[in-house]
């Protein structure tokens, strides 16, 4: 009986020269048998199990992986824990391995030596990796009229296809089915989240990237406010900024400080209050509100008035009061004094 550890090491160089496309012939000359499987095509992680038949009068078996021997029959000559023995007798010679990677692509082949001449039976594995993106552009803060640029790259086979796009937009324009995502003069509102998506036939991979966009306070109209005398009154103040805005008061050209004469400032946010608890006659007149940041500032003016209570001289007398246009007062005609006038009218033209 032949040694097993010689038959195969002469498998193996058999096997390279059939590779190379050059023919092998057995020690009675004839030539082996090759047979080409089909490709597997198996994804990463997953369990990869190769089988050969093996027939009548089979006196050694083997499966190699391109130079490297992984079974010779009962035997493992493979260091690779992942790779095992499944089935070996008359009828398959069965070994798998496990949580397969991408270096596991290549050719198998699966060598017998039978008492009549050797066979050998080839399959391509291809490996299919899930998309990972493995470079992002980092979080960006920005200036308003920048140039920005966003950079996603990713791994996978197949290759994954990159898609850019705004979360929040509907403008088609901040999509991009590239790697990079080219925002020319960014403006303020093209500051929020964007998504990166790397896809192939295997998986989804997504990551995002936010972007914040810096730009200078800009002050709603203020609004004048009127308010009775004794009374509490509040002056609003709303500004739009990136970094948010600093807030200053001033009564004509000086600055109002936060319980100065009675008077509350409160920010919160892009809004401020003044406000008063009890107004005065002094507190009467115009205020400026400023709202500043780090790129500028803006201001609004607010003025405070009077409103003057209605009194009981300036109300009318009732329904059936008559303006005298040049005395200014009022003359009451009661409905007695109507049907007289009525009758009085009648009887003179008798």
């Amino acid at each position: 009986m032949k040694n097993p550890v010689c038959w195969v090491v002469l498998t193996g160089i058999s096997i390279a020269f059939i590779q190379q496309g050059l023919p092998v012939r057995s020690q009675g000359e004839s030539q082996s048998d090759n047979k080409q499987m089909d490709n597997i095509t198996i994804r990463q992680g997953e369990t990869l199990f190769l089988s050969c038949s093996q027939g009548d009068f089979v006196t050694h078996t083997a499966w190699l992986n391109r130079s490297s021997i992984l079974y010779a029959g009962e035997d493992k000559w493979s260091v690779d824990p992942r790779v095992s023995l499944v089935t070996l007798n008359q009828d398959e010679f069965t070994i798998k391995i496990e949580d397969v990677d991408l270096t596991d692509e290549g050719q198998y082949i699966c060598a017998v030596q039978t008492s009549s001449r050797p066979r050998t039976t080839s399959v391509h594995i291809i490996v299919q990796v899930p998309p990972k993106i493995v470079n992002l552009s980092k979080d960006l803060v920005v200036n308003e009229g920048s140039n920005v640029t966003l950079m996603c790259l990713a791994n996978g086979k197949p290759e994954p296809a990159i898609v850019w796009r705004m979360i929040s937009a509907s403008d088609d324009s901040l999509s991009s089915d590239n790697e990079v995502l080219e925002i020319p003069f960014i403006s303020r509102y093209r500051a929020g989240v964007y998504e990166c998506t790397a896809a192939n036939d295997i998986a989804v991979d997504t990551q995002t990237v936010e972007l914040t966009v810096n730009f200078p306070p800009s002050v709603s109209d203020g609004r004048d406010v009127g308010v009775t005398l004794g009374q509490r009154g509040v002056l609003l103040c709303e500004a739009d900024a990136v970094p948010e805005a600093d807030f200053e008061w001033y009564r004509d050209d000086r600055r109002i400080f936060n319980g100065f004469d009675g008077i509350e400032i409160e920010d919160d946010g892009g809004l401020s209050k003044l406000t008063f608890f009890n107004v005065s006659e002094a507190d009467y007149g115009n205020y400026s509100c400023v709202a500043i940041n780090k790129l500028g500032s803006a201001n609004t003016s607010i003025v405070l008035y009077e409103i003057i209570e209605p009194t009981s001289s300036t109300l009318l007398q009732g329904p059936g009061a008559v303006q005298d246009g040049n005395s200014g007062t009022s003359t009451v005609f009661t409905p007695t004094c109507l049907l007289l006038i009525v009758l009085l009218h009648l009887l003179l033209k008798f």
